[in-house]
């Protein structure tokens, strides 16, 4: 699956970084965050996924880790805490502007756990972003106040997501508050009985998410959240 994908080098002002390129080369372009975990087999599957959808989107992976994959939770911990939030957002705008450099007149940015915050934070701090989706997180006021944002801003979050202040319930109404106050269209989306990283149905990513407490399964969740996606991305990134 892995080698539908194109690596690319991509220049920041002040550095370069690896990414991952899958779609057609003149559709929508779409920057897929990666979870704690890293550029790894999940974040891939989510990428192709969003490749695939019609009417076709081109979607990016930055590697914000910069090759590093935690493969329990202890690393995965230890990665995101090590993170250069800042720096973060200026790889997603840097990503943001080789895709429109690329053939992508409209560009838009979803993530996961840590990227669905990021994916947030790019609303408010990345001007080029046309439409954000995020998945279960919600960025720290330092980072960046949804209160703030610029580009459309669909958000998913499970029922007994139990990360509290990231991405429960009530970090899930806040958000739908700050979004009010924004003044851009938005959607929030509570999905019942579902827990965090309810959308990783990869086998792997199933065993993993068991290993951590996670035993849900809804499938009928999970296509519910990508045709939400779909419409989002395909409303606000229409040329």
């Amino acid at each position: 699956m892995a080698d539908s994908f194109k690596k690319i080098q991509i220049q920041r002002e002040d550095t370069t970084f690896d990414a991952y390129v899958v779609g057609k080369e003149d559709a929508p372009g779409i920057v897929v965050l990666q979870e704690w975990w890293g550029v790894d087999f999940e974040i891939k599957n989510h990428a192709i996924k969003i490749s695939q959808l019609d009417p076709g989107f081109k979607a990016l992976i930055p590697d914000l880790y910069r090759g590093k994959v935690g493969l329990d939770v202890a690393e995965a911990q230890h990665l995101m805490d090590n993170l250069d939030w800042q720096g973060a957002v200026k790889d997603i705008r840097a990503s943001v502007n080789w895709l429109k450099a690329n053939g992508s007149k409209k560009v838009g940015v979803t993530g996961f756990c840590m990227g669905g915050a990021l994916s947030i934070a790019s609303s408010v701090l990345v001007p080029e972003v046309d439409a954000a989706v995020a998945f279960y997180g919600v960025p720290s006021s330092e980072l960046a106040d949804p209160a703030q944002a610029k580009a459309p801003v669909q958000a998913h979050f499970g029922e007994l997501d139990n990360f509290v202040g990231f991405s429960d319930v009530t970090a899930a109404k806040a958000l739908e508050e700050k979004l009010k106050a924004s003044g851009v269209p938005h959607e929030v989306h509570i999905y019942p009985g579902n827990a965090h990283a309810f959308m990783n149905r990869s086998p792997d990513g199933i065993q993993r998410r068991k290993g951590m407490g996670l035993p849900d399964e809804d499938e009928a969740a999970v296509e519910l959240a990508w045709s939400r996606f779909k419409s989002w991305m395909t409303s606000h990134l229409s040329a």
